[in-house]
C-alpha cells in the first residue's frame, strides 16, 4: 500500500536518511524502531509530507504523493505530545478536522459521536475541556480525532513515551485492539523494543539513517541481520572467544568462535540436564532478581557476567556463591 523507494533526506550537508525503501501492506501495524536520531521520525514526516525527500518517492495504492501537500495526503497523525487544543472540549478536537472539510453540523454530530463510542470516551467526557482529562483519555482523543476523518493510514510517533509504566501497557494493549478493529494501516515510530514486539506485524529497524532490517517480531529477536539489531532488541548476552572454547563451542560445527557471538537470556539453562550436542560450562551464582513468573540469575565466569532467565517453577532457587552448571545449544548462538 505505502512504498518508499530509495528515499534520501538532508539537512544542509547532513544526510538524515540514506536510500531508505520500505513496503508496507494494507492494514498493516508497522513499527519504526531505533534510537533516538536514528531516522525513524523523519521517515514519518517524509510520508505525512512534512519533510520533501533530496531523492526518491513516496507512494500509496501506486499513486506518487511524493510531492503533495500534507491535507492532501489522507494521513492521520498522532503526535508525541498529541498536539490538542487544551482550552477546546474534548467533541471540539475531534471535530477540527471535519469542521476544516466544511461537513454540515449534523455530518460532524454524528461522526464524532460515533468515533467517540469506538474509542471509550462517554457524552460526559466530550463535553469537558482536554485539560481535564487524565493522560490516557487524552490519547483516546489524539486518535478519535485522526480517525474521524476515515484516513487511508494513521501514523503514530511515540505516541505513549509521555506516560507512565503501567498506563502504557494499558493503552498499548488498547492501541492493538483499536488498530484491528478499524483495521487500518499504521505506521508507528518508537525507541522501545518491548512495545515494537508486541505491537507490530513487522518492524524496520533504523540505525543511523539506514535501515538495518526489516522482519516480523520472531525474525527481528531471534534472527537478527545485524549485531547492531542483535544488540538493540531485547536483552543479550555477549559469548566471548575463552568462554566458548571452554565451553566445547571450537570442536562444534557451525559456530565460528573468530566471530562476534551472542546469545538470548532464554536460551541459556541452568543446571538443565543437557544433550549431548549441548555446550555447557561452571559458572557462579552472583545473584537474581525475583519477578514471580521467572527469575533472572547472573552468573559470572572467567571475569564475564551472563544474565539467564528462568521459568518460576515453584523450586528452591539457587543460592549467591552456588556453583551451577551453565548450558546452551549451539543452535542458539547469533553470529556476526
Amino acid at each position: 500500500m505505502i512504498k518508499l523507494k530509495g528515499i534520501e533526506v538532508k539537512f544542509g550537508s547532513f544526510t538524515a536518511l540514506h536510500d531508505i525503501n520500505i513496503d508496507i501492506k494494507e492494514g498493516e501495524f508497522f513499527t519504526f524502531l531505533g534510537p533516538s536520531g536514528c531516522g525513524k521520525t523523519t521517515t514519518l514526516r517524509t510520508i505525512t509530507g512534512f519533510l520533501n525527500p533530496a531523492k526518491g518517492s513516496v507512494s500509496v495504492r501506486g499513486t506518487d504523493i511524493t510531492n503533495q501537500p500534507v491535507e492532501k495526503r489522507n494521513i492521520g497523525m498522532v503526535f508525541q505530545s498529541y498536539a490538542l487544543f487544551p482550552t477546546m472540549s474534548v467533541y471540539d478536537n475531534i471535530a477540527f478536522g471535519l469542521k476544516v472539510k466544511k461537513l454540515t453540523k449534523e455530518e460532524i454530530k454524528s461522526r464524532v459521536l460515533a468515533m467517540a463510542a469506538k474509542v471509550d470516551l462517554t457524552d460526559d467526557q466530550l463535553s469537558k475541556k482536554v485539560s481535564e482529562l487524565s493522560g490516557g483519555q487524552q490519547q483516546r482523543v489524539a486518535i478519535a480525532r485522526a480517525l474521524v476523518t476515515s484516513p487511508d493510514i494513521i501514523c503514530l510517533d511515540e505516541p505513549l513515551s509521555n506516560l507512565d509504566a503501567r498506563l502504557r501497557i494499558q493503552l498499548r494493549n488498547e492501541l492493538k485492539d483499536l488498530q484491528q478493529r478499524f483495521g487500518i494501516t499504521t505506521i508507528y515510530v518508537t525507541h522501545d523494543q518491548e512495545e515494537a514486539l508486541t505491537l507490530s506485524d513487522r518492524i524496520a529497524v533504523f540505525n543511523k539513517g539506514v535501515i538495518e532490517q526489516i522482519g516480523e517480531p520472531p525474525e527481528i529477536y531471534n534472527h537478527s541481520a545485524t549485531e547492531f539489531v542483535c544488540n538493540f532488541i531485547g536483552d543479550i548476552n555477549r559469548l566471548p572467544k575463552e568462554i566458548l572454547v571452554l565451553a566445547g563451542a571450537d570442536r562444534c560445527g557451525g559456530v565460528d568462535i573468530e566471530k562476534h557471538c551472542y546469545i538470548r537470556l532464554e536460551h541459556m539453562h541452568v543446571n538443565e540436564k543437557t544433550a549431548d550436542h549441548d555446550l555447557s560450562v561452571q559458572a557462579v551464582v552472583k545473584g537474581y532478581d525475583y519477578y514471580g513468573l521467572y527469575i533472572k540469575y547472573k552468573l559470572e565466569l572467567g571475569g564475564h557476567t551472563f544474565k539467564v532467565v528462568e521459568k518460576n517453577s515453584g523450586n528452591s532457587l539457587y543460592e549467591k556463591g552456588s556453583t551451577v552448571t551453565l548450558s546452551f545449544q549451539p543452535s542458539n548462538i547469533m553470529q556476526y
